[in-house]
């Protein structure tokens, strides 16, 4: 499918990535190496006690993280022969619903929109939403740069 007709066909269903479910160790771990060792998060005694959410909740950033894992079960269009895709960044990022500790996460995908750039790669965008109980967590426009064997023109 040439560049345009793939545009042109926008949204495309990339179906479910695959799912995950998060332990409070991985929370804890996280917490670690990053610095978001925030009680809501790490403390799961006054969680339960004290947090409007009934429990810990696993932090935004590690639910952006997982995105990468996830992601290796969307399926693709053809966009023909590429040397590289690789993360180009996101337009928007929203954390719509607290996710508990011990829940499990699943990645659903679209491909938005598809989009030549003047040096000849792609930019492909990436509607991504990581879902819990049927709950929109965390949604969020993905951007891929594509750059292809034989630049598009």
């Amino acid at each position: 499918m040439d560049l345009q007709h793939l545009a042109d066909a926008c949204p495309i269903d990339l179906g479910t990535g695959g799912s995950v479910v998060i332990t409070q160790e991985v929370v804890d771990t996280h917490a670690a190496t990053t610095g978001d060792a925030q009680w809501i998060h790490n403390d799961p005694d006054r969680a339960r006690r004290e947090s409007p959410f009934g429990g810990p909740i696993v932090q935004g950033f590690l639910l952006m993280s997982l995105l990468t894992r996830l992601s290796s079960g969307l399926t693709f269009p053809d966009v023909g022969s590429v040397t590289m895709m690789v993360n180009y960044g996101f337009d928007r990022v929203r954390f719509l619903t607290p996710v508990p500790v011990g829940a499990e996460v699943t990645l659903r995908g679209t491909l938005a929109e598809v989009r030549a750039k003047f040096d000849g790669s792609i930019v492909l965008g990436v509607d991504v939403q990581l879902v819990t109980d049927d709950l929109t967590a965390v949604a969020a426009r993905w951007l891929f740069l594509v750059a292809p064997d034989v630049p598009v023109g």
